[in-house]
Parts: C-alpha cells; sequence; structure tokens
C-alpha cells in the first residue's frame, strides 16, 4: 500500500491518453492557447493535487463508473511529481511560442508528448521513475 495518498492507476493513463492527444494537436496546429490550457492542467495536478486535476474529474465521472473497483492503488507523489514536469516543459513551449521563439515551442510540447505518450501507450510513467530515482539517491533524512 502507498505511503501518502492513493490514486486508481487507471486515471493517471487516462490522463495520459489525453495529455498525449493535446499535446499532438498543439504540435500540429502550434497554437499556443491550447498549450497554455494544458500548462494550467498540469500545474493543478502538480500543485492543488490529483484530485481536483481536470483529467482526473473527467476519468471519475464518465470512465469510473463503467470499470469495476481497482485491483491496487499507488502513492500520488511521483504522479504529482510528474505532473511537476510536465508542467515545466509546458511551460516553457508556452513562453517559447508566444515570445516567437517556435523551435523552442515545438521542442518543448514535443518533449512533453513524448512522455505523456510513453505512459498512454505502454504505461511507463517517465516522471514517476524520476522521482523513484531521486527518491533513491538522495541523501536519507534525519528522523
Amino acid at each position: 500500500m502507498p505511503a501518502g495518498p492513493a490514486v486508481d492507476p487507471r486515471g493517471p493513463r487516462f490522463a495520459a491518453i489525453v495529455t498525449t492527444v493535446v499535446l499532438a494537436l498543439v504540435l500540429v496546429t502550434q497554437w499556443w492557447p491550447l498549450l497554455a490550457l494544458q500548462t494550467v492542467v498540469f500545474a493543478i495536478g502538480a500543485f492543488v493535487g490529483l484530485k481536483p486535476a481536470p483529467y482526473s474529474v473527467l476519468y471519475r465521472a464518465l470512465v469510473a463508473p463503467r470499470l469495476g473497483p481497482p485491483s491496487e492503488r499507488e502513492d500520488a507523489a511521483p504522479l504529482r511529481f510528474a505532473q511537476a514536469v510536465g508542467f515545466v516543459f509546458a511551460l516553457v513551449g508556452t513562453i517559447g511560442f508566444i515570445a516567437g521563439v517556435t523551435p523552442l515551442g515545438i521542442i518543448a510540447t514535443a518533449f512533453a508528448l513524448f512522455a505523456a505518450f510513453l505512459n498512454a501507450a505502454f504505461n511507463f510513467c517517465l516522471g514517476c521513475e524520476m522521482y523513484l530515482l531521486i527518491k533513491r539517491f538522495s541523501p536519507a533524512r534525519a528522523s
């Protein structure tokens, strides 16, 4: 059982699918307002919590009622860290597009898309793995 708040692992995967679609649309259209909205979605998940995050709300309202209860739960901390990483890339991309530095916007968006796609297609959360590596190699805190 996770040490912190636990979530249904199917919810973050649903969020990754929606995020993949949104970021792919941004790359095709280079429409920065959509990337700015995705940046807000990442910010809510990272800094407010996963429960009020828009894609989590959609999952609980539209998808979860059609599924059985989850067979396992996972810790929210790595997922929130992954949202923070997505936030940074989406913010850099948004700033790049707004500032007219289109290559920066494209590259930052592509990195975020790559991470979201890994989670959506292969259930591999790159940000979560980064969190676990950082935690593993960080000095232990004294109690």
